[in-house]
């Protein structure tokens, strides 16, 4: 078994003793506690945006699902008819008509990919309490679920920060940096008719040039708490 494949499945078990957890504490006529809230970070190649979350996710005790770990469930039958066996009826229900929605009368590049990655995401929001990484996922769940980040830094840092973290020779590094912004522009403007550096797209934009992590780290949770609060009560 892959280390992916590792990942998963602990991240499905995690949601399996949550799931009876909640069952377990539920009493009549009480509405059961909401999932904890999912984080997206979107970033750019050399930020550390993927440092960021990992940091995030040590702190409040959750994993990081990376893009490849996203794909991977997209792409396995079995993985994506476990998440969605997750969910109640009532969201399964509204979860398809979401979706269907989504892509009626639309022509989208690698429909197919497309149409599972809606179904992943939104399955994850639902069960919460993940760190995803990249693929989109402020696009997919909009303002009104998760809490966004984009994580950014100016070029010339990048380029250390590949050559210190990822021993990239220079011109290697500002090669790396330039394709990746080109090629995840690209992706999103396909994908999702959207603009990946667009700042309304996230709850909040961190340039990571000057920010260590570790003491920014607890500033991010508060804004999600603070966000999660007032979309829950938002008359407070």
């Amino acid at each position: 078994m892959s280390s992916i494949d590792n990942i998963i499945n602990r991240q499905f078990r995690i949601w399996e003793s949550q799931i009876a957890e909640r069952k377990e504490g539920e009493k009549p006529h009480i509405e059961p506690p909401p999932p904890q809230p999912v984080i997206t970070i979107s970033r750019e190649r050399g930020s550390r945006g993927a440092y960021f979350g990992h940091k995030l996710a040590e702190r409040l005790g959750y994993q990081c699902l990376h893009r490849e770990i996203i794909d991977a469930i997209c792409g396995s039958t079995g993985y994506r008819k476990q998440i969605v066996e997750y969910l109640d009826e009532h969201y399964r229900s509204r979860l398809e008509l979401t979706v269907s929605s989504i892509f009626s009368g639309q022509a989208f590049d690698h429909a197919d990919y497309v149409r599972n990655l809606y179904y992943v995401v939104l399955s994850m929001c639902r069960l919460g309490g993940v760190v995803l990484i990249g693929r989109g996922g402020n696009f997919i769940l909009g303002q009104s679920r998760g809490f966004h980040i984009r994580v950014v830094c100016p070029r010339d840092k990048r380029i250390e920060n590949l050559m210190t973290f990822e021993q990239m020779p220079r011109d290697s590094a500002a090669v790396a940096v330039d394709n990746s912004d080109s090629e995840r522009r690209e992706w999103i403007r396909k994908l999702f008719k959207a603009d990946i550096n667009d700042p309304h797209q996230y709850d909040l934009v961190v340039n990571s040039a000057y920010i260590d992590a570790d003491e920014f780290v607890q500033g991010i949770i508060d804004a999600m708490k603070r966000k999660v609060a007032r979309l829950q009560n938002p008359c407070a």
